[in-house]
């Protein structure tokens, strides 16, 4: 067996199990991530880790997607970062393709109970996440007030404001706060994770500019359903920063504005979104079945993600290569404690706010994160607490 072939295999036994138990939103996504690829596999380090997460804030498109290619590809190259991608995306892609409607307000008691489980469970699961995150980033207290300050900001202001938060955060790790915070160090490179080629990354962030410019310019004299629809949802998967949620609005001009959808089409697949596992942007597999069936389905999961998945792969490149210079390191040092900030931010609106709503599910919400501090697997967690949701919620 070759040893891309057994990467592939390792891949797939991670990503499979994540695509049809990672509920919660992108906060609980990226702390599955963690437990399963630097707990769990040693794939990487918290600092690099914190690495892909920072980059993964400033590049279009669902984080916790970006963060999953990324993985993917340091694992097994392009194959494994398709791979990753499509083991992630495809359950809640499939749902929403299949299912429409019929998933939330099915008026099944046990199914509804099922799916607050596994959202009481993201809080456990986050609560992981940030203990050991902070353990290994948070070393000074320069880290910690921007940690600190970072979250209060988010949680009083909202997350329309995650990427000025970084962006300052950034500013000031890369110039006067540089030599209070932890001394950085380059990520790691003897855990497998493979670089990027340049002419690939090259390749791919002209491919994304000639998309975006052409798809646009083309759409302006066709009537074309192929060239309408792909450019509805490339635009939206490559100008929108912040993830799922904040999607929506372009979107719904996209599709209800022209008059393809209406907005009681519109909402009631939003409403079934909500109760999927994996990233919102598979909301675009319900427009585009909705729209144009499977064919349109297809269109619009693959067209969504694809810009930040072009992104991500210059990213990678560019890091390997500047990540040496005493201020990117510093910028990415801030912003690495800034994300701590994030995901508690998150952690209370909406995982708590939404998720934590009971005593039952406060519980289950403990007996999540104390599994996973005692190494229990993430898709045993998850099982568990959906069969619990199903009986006491």
């Amino acid at each position: 067996m070759s040893n891309l072939t057994g990467n592939l295999r390792e891949v797939g036994r991670s990503f499979f199990p994540l695509g049809w138990t990672a509920f919660g939103g992108p906060a609980a996504h990226l702390g599955y991530f963690r437990t399963e690829f630097v707990s769990r596999r040693g794939w990487l380090g918290d600092a690099a880790y914190a690495d892909l997460v920072a980059m993964s804030q400033f590049l279009p498109g669902p984080a916790s997607s970006k963060v999953g290619m990324a993985l993917g590809y340091g694992r097994a190259g392009l194959a494994g970062m398709a791979y990753s991608w499509f083991l992630f995306t495809f359950p809640s892609a499939l749902i929403l393709t299949v299912f429409g409607l019929a998933v939330p307000g099915s008026g099944v008691s046990w199914l509804d109970g099922l799916l607050a489980g596994l959202l009481a469970a993201a809080a456990g699961v986050v609560v992981h996440a940030i203990v050991g995150m902070a353990k290994k980033l948070l070393t000074t207290p320069t880290a910690w007030a921007l940690a600190l300050i970072s979250s209060a900001v988010l949680i009083v202001e909202g997350s329309a404001w995650q990427l000025a938060v970084l962006a300052v955060a950034g500013l000031l790790g890369a110039t006067i706060l540089r030599r209070f915070l932890p001394a950085s160090t380059a990520p790691d490179t003897a855990n497998g994770l493979r670089a990027v080629p340049a002419g690939l990354a090259w390749g791919c962030l002209s491919a994304f500019f000639l998309l975006l410019g052409g798809l646009a310019a083309v759409a302006q004299f066709s009537d074309s359903y192929l060239v309408t629809r792909a450019n509805a949802f490339y635009q939206s998967g490559a100008l929108v920063f912040g993830g799922g949620h904040v999607v929506l609005p372009l979107l719904e001009d996209q599709f209800v504005g022209a008059g393809w959808l209406s907005q009681q089409e519109f909402l009631a697949g939003y409403s079934v979104a909500q109760g999927v596992p994996g990233p919102l942007f598979t909301f675009a597999s319900y427009l585009g079945a909705v729209d144009g069936g499977i064919a349109g389905a297809i269109l619009g999961t693959v067209l969504i993600f694809l810009p930040g998945a072009l992104l991500t792969l210059s990213a990678l490149y560019f890091w390997a290569r500047w990540n040496h210079l005493a201020w990117l390191r510093g910028a990415f040092s801030a912003i690495s404690a800034a994300v701590i900030g994030l995901l508690v931010a998150a952690l209370w609106d909406p995982i708590i706010t939404h998720g934590v709503t009971s005593w039952a599910s406060g519980m289950i919400a403990v007996a999540a994160g104390a599994a996973l501090f005692f190494k229990a697997p993430p898709w045993a967690v998850a099982v568990g607490a959906a069969l619990a949701g199903a009986v006491l919620l």
